[in-house]
């Protein structure tokens, strides 16, 4: 199967170039990697004096939108449209793959004719903090598996999770479902999933398909990040109303606090707990973000563009 690789970008940094070197040397050949640039200024200021054309000009299609046109549902739509490939691989400019197998593992988990996506498994980067790194651990667990409408009832919310940082998904049936949400502030992977699960398909987990990706946010990039999920929750009630988040960020909580204290890192537990009041925080937020005035939204949110719209 041909295979393209779609990156939105905003205000890259060299780790780029190790991206791009990383994907073109993968057991799998690449037809091309799509870099879809929010501000083409900052694109322009990375690449001044390097020899970014004559290296990857062959292989890399670069387009750039300004950031008001930016949002993470139509920024991938318009991506999409610019593939021609049988598959097309969604990353984010802070992944990488951890080893040359990625793409090959990927495809393998997207053969059956049932699924529609394969999300890979993250792993925390080298200056991951403690707790950040258990968590990775708790949503990309070292075994695989595949959701369909059938685990609903025993995974909720759960059974239609995805992730762009690094997901594979088929062409033919991305566009049966029309693909991505025209406008999202946020989740416009999991959007897609839980349509693709509710329309007969499945959803890969391939957990030996690995990329180091991890953040250590502040407890406010923690609020707003979450209020933009909140956010994308209330837009989109045929999803979420019924099956909602708190379920599963309790059971994250409790399992966190129990390895921490497991782990002699008993110390960590006061700064864990005010993380999770902030993402709570920011998450209730967003979830009434309707009935808030614009000045708190704006306050609040992670993705101030997406307002002025």
């Amino acid at each position: 199967m041909s295979i393209d690789i779609i990156i939105p970008l905003y205000k890259p940094k060299k780790e780029l170039f190790a991206l791009l070197d990383a994907l073109l040397t993968q057991t799998v050949r690449v037809n091309r990697i799509i870099l879809m640039n929010t501000e083409e200024k900052y694109f322009t200021q990375l690449i001044y004096g390097s020899l970014f054309w004559e290296k990857y000009g062959d292989k890399v299609s670069v387009y750039h939108i300004s950031q008001r046109e930016f949002n993470h549902g139509g920024t991938r739509r318009m991506a999409v449209r610019r593939s021609e490939a049988e598959v097309f691989v969604m990353m984010t400019q802070d992944a990488k793959p951890a080893n040359p197998y990625l793409l090959e593992r990927l495809l393998k988990a997207l053969r059956p004719d049932q699924v529609a996506a394969a999300y890979a498994r993250q792993l925390p980067a080298p200056d991951c903090g403690v707790i950040e790194r258990y968590t990775r651990s708790f949503n990309y667990p070292d075994r695989s598996h595949v959701n369909t409408l059938a685990d609903l009832e025993r995974k909720g919310i759960k059974t239609f999770f995805c992730s762009n940082v690094c997901a594979a998904y088929k062409r033919s049936i991305y566009d049966e479902l029309d693909g991505f949400v025209k406008r999202t502030i946020f989740n416009e992977d999991m959007i897609f999933a839980a349509g693709a699960i509710k329309s007969g398909y499945a959803v890969a987990y391939a957990a030996d398909a690995e990329v180091i990706h991890s953040h250590n946010y502040t407890n406010m990039q923690q609020l707003r990040r979450n209020f933009d999920l909140g956010v994308s929750q209330a837009d989109n009630p045929q999803i979420f109303r019924s099956l909602p988040s708190e379920k599963e960020g309790k059971k994250m909580v409790k399992e966190t606090s129990r390895w921490l204290w497991q782990h002699k890192n008993k110390r960590l537990l006061p700064h864990f707990y005010i993380q999770c009041a902030a993402k709570y925080a920011g998450y209730l937020l967003g979830k009434h973000y309707k009935k808030l005035p614009k000045r708190l939204v704006m306050a609040c949110t992670d993705s101030p563009y997406y307002w002025e719209r």
